[in-house]
């Protein structure tokens, strides 16, 4: 009665019986085995054997293979914890430890400077924008927690959070991911690192706002080549122990997991290698996000004690997690962060810069204490008034700063001195500076910027909204008007803007295009007629049609639609039946392509015609830009706010707007420019970290002359409740919402 499914063993002439008496009791029950006199495993599906082995194969568990394994006891002088961290200059040390050295008040915030900055410059530290912006993280419009976070989208996800997807209707069912793993601390002690690297990914866990009782691992583990030598078969059974222990400890499974045991050429072996990744459930109103969010806040740190011999105290470590998911469910936190290499320097750094909230680090604080590695910890932003909800709770913790507005990071030198303000005081680095240290480190290898400039580049970009003195309005009114998505190979969207446009009220047919042969392609284009002479809305969406080959994305979607019948079905649409046309990313790329917009037909691009090039940086770019509405002169975008900025995903390689001086100023004359790249501060802007692919004049998205159809590169329907919790600003443009409105 406590389970939900139960095996049972039954005679076969008593199978009828027990069938006939879970039916009964309305119990659902099914024959799933036979036991034969035949010892052999047998599987079927559908009819077919697909398994046949014998009971003695596998009495023997596979082949029978054994070896000798040495596992070597890791040196506690020479323990990790209690190394003196690179970072930390002798001076420094000198003067914390009351020696009579000449070690001025300016030297030590020197050197403390230098060693933060060193940190954050680090290639285990340093940001990886670059890269992980070639990864699109927003499709699917299920995404909790994009990659980088805040305003300025610099303060990196420690856990992966996304909604679970449904087809119809809202799940507020998020799943969580995150991974822990030191290559320094693993060399040190194989048994230690799995250890460690097990309560790191629990922690990032616990600081996104998960129960950590509901996680399940899995292990990714890389040795170097083994042969027979048993010191080397130590390293991963010492991993493995660690990793088990762990497990035992926290009373938490790993449900699995693969293994390599090849990592050496010639002479260069990689380190001992064992990867958790911890995975949980949670709702979305349990989720906490890494950034700082606002300035006078209080931060506290929730430190995991250690044994003598630097192990986890795992007893302590799960009380604290326990108590600290509860207060997260009370709302106690604005943000956490789980501590690793570099502890707490590293992690206000990182929650500093997403939102460039500054920071002010205690003077009790030591330089061996704010460098030194603590996995497990977890550093939390808390408002003053709640710090009674910890004491309440009775949860240890300790004070170790606050966030400022001061727009920089500060260190307290000496905590005789504290209250003060006196920046002479202070170990003070610029947010800028910090940020270049970080930045810099790859930027050459993944880079974020261009660098690319050109003379029209150079022009002033407008910044003066349009606004219209009369907006087209449909002379046949609909209800509940239909939308036609059209899907091509390589499309990708078709679901997300599916929803999108139901939740606005209308209903929505998608077509696939079948061109495996040409009967296919035959029978396709005659479904595109149909749905297109039966809708009011044609929308094209984002994707990678035919993978953007050959010769630039879109191409494949606007071959198809140069067909004479689907192009008269088109322009039939939009001028006879007074009809709508979206196109978003790809689909942009195809309204372009055809013409559509700027020209308002299908009649393919001139010689001067605005088009869509590849972005600047020369690679994908997946991130959130701000869009300003500057025209209130398309149906698409009457129920947005004029001069209204909405956080959109952008997901393009091809999305840089180009046009010659003389089409920019005739988009920007009749009202064509419907939305524009800007900045934090709403200003159009040439700056990549806002305009990413380099749009000319910053221009996101254009419409026809009369405004009925839009094309925009940023995906407006990648958006919903819980989506990209960790990005700053209004998500919902009401474009679909406005297309639908407009045949009412």
């Amino acid at each position: 009665e406590s389970q939900e499914r139960m095996a049972v063993v039954v005679d076969k002439k008593d199978v009828e019986k027990m069938l006939a008496f879970a039916e009964e009791e309305n119990l659902e029950a099914v024959v799933v085995a036979e036991v034969t006199e035949e010892p052999r495993l047998v599987l079927v599906w559908r009819d077919k054997e697909i398994v046949n082995i014998s009971r003695a194969f596998l009495d023997t568990n596979g082949a029978h293979q054994e070896t000798t394994a040495t596992v070597v006891v890791p040196n506690k002088a020479d323990s990790y914890f209690d190394k003196c961290n690179s970072y930390k200059a002798h001076s420094v040390e000198k003067k914390e430890s009351g020696c009579a050295c000449a070690c001025t008040a300016g030297d030590k915030a020197a050197t403390r400077k230098n060693a933060w900055l060193s940190m954050l410059a680090d290639l285990n530290i340093c940001s990886k924008k670059g890269l992980v912006e070639m990864f699109d993280s927003s499709i699917g419009a299920s995404t909790v927690t994009m990659p980088y976070g805040g305003a300025y989208q610099m303060t990196p996800t420690q856990t992966m959070i996304a909604k679970l997807p449904v087809l119809d209707g809202e799940s507020d069912v998020v799943t969580m991911m995150s991974y822990g793993f030191d290559p320094y601390l693993s060399s040190w002690s194989p048994f230690h690192g799995s250890a460690y690297a097990v309560m790191s990914s629990v922690a990032k866990i616990v600081a996104a706002g998960g129960d950590y009782k509901k996680i399940r691992f899995t292990f990714q583990e890389y040795f170097r080549r083994l042969g027979n030598d048993p010191k080397r078969w130590g390293e991963p059974l010492a991993a493995l122990l660690g990793a088990y222990q762990a497990q035992v400890k926290l009373g938490l499974p790993s449900i699995g997991g693969k293994d390599s045991m090849s990592g050496s050429f010639n002479d260069i072996d990689v380190p001992p290698t064992l990867v958790s990744f911890a995975v949980d459930v949670a709702k979305l109103g349990d989720v906490v996000t890494n950034e700082f969010k606002k300035a006078g806040s209080r931060l506290v740190l929730f430190e995991m004690a250690k044994d003598e011999y630097d192990l986890p105290d795992y007893a302590q470590a799960m009380a604290m997690y326990d108590t600290i998911h509860a207060l997260a469910g009370k709302g106690a936190f604005n943000a956490m962060y789980a501590l690793g290499k570099n502890g707490i320097a590293e992690a206000v750094s990182k929650m500093a810069f997403g939102n460039r909230i500054g920071v002010k680090v205690c003077g009790k604080v030591t330089s061996a204490e704010a460098f030194a590695p603590a996995y497990g910890s977890i550093l939390a932003e808390i408002d003053e008034e709640k710090l009674a909800m910890l004491d309440e709770a009775g949860i240890a913790y300790r004070k170790v700063g606050r966030t400022t507005d001061l727009g920089d990071i500060r260190w307290k030198l000496d905590p005789q001195t504290c209250g003060s303000t006196n920046p002479d005081d202070f170990m003070i680095i610029p947010m800028e500076e910090a940020l270049k240290a970080y930045g810099d480190t790859l930027e050459k290898v993944f880079p974020t910027k261009s660098n690319v400039a050109s003379e029209i580049e150079k022009l002033e970009v407008p910044s003066q909204n349009f606004d219209a003195k009369t907006i087209y309005v449909a002379k046949n009114k609909l209800a509940k008007p239909k939308v036609f998505i059209p899907v091509f190979p390589g499309t990708n969207c078709e679901y997300d803007t599916l929803r999108a446009f139901e939740r606005a009220g209308a209903e929505v047919q998608t077509v696939v295009f079948k061109n495996m042969n040409e009967q296919n392609i035959k029978d396709s284009v005659d479904a595109f007629e149909k749905g297109i002479s039966d809708a009011q809305i044609l929308m094209f969406p984002g994707g990678f049609s035919a993978g953007d080959e050959p010769d630039g994305s879109g191409k494949f979607i606007a071959t198809a639609f140069r067909n004479a019948r689907l192009a008269d079905a088109v322009n039939k649409l939009l001028h006879e039946r007074d009809g709508l046309a979206l196109g978003i990313c790809n689909g942009f790329q195809a309204l372009i392509k055809l013409g559509l917009v700027p020209y308002g037909e299908v009649c393919g691009q001139k010689e001067d015609s605005p088009t869509l090039a590849m972005n600047n940086i020369g690679r994908h770019i997946s991130k959130s830009v701000y869009t300003k509405v500057v025209t209130n002169k398309s149906p698409w975008l009457m129920k947005a706010e004029l001069g209204g900025v909405y956080s959109i995903p952008a997901s393009h390689g091809e999305g840089r707007f180009v046009a010659n001086e003389e089409w920019l100023k005739k988009l920007y004359a009749n009202g064509q420019i419907a939305t524009q790249y800007v900045d934090v501060n709403g200003n159009p802007t040439m700056d990549e970290d806002f305009n990413p692919n380099g749009s000319l004049w910053a221009i996101e998205g254009i419409t026809d002359l009369s405004g009925r159809v839009l094309g925009k590169m940023a995906h407006s329907e990648r958006r919903g409740t819980g989506v990209a919790m960790n990005i700053v600003g209004d998500q919902n443009q009401l474009i679909f919402e406005s297309g639908v409105e407009y045949f009412k």
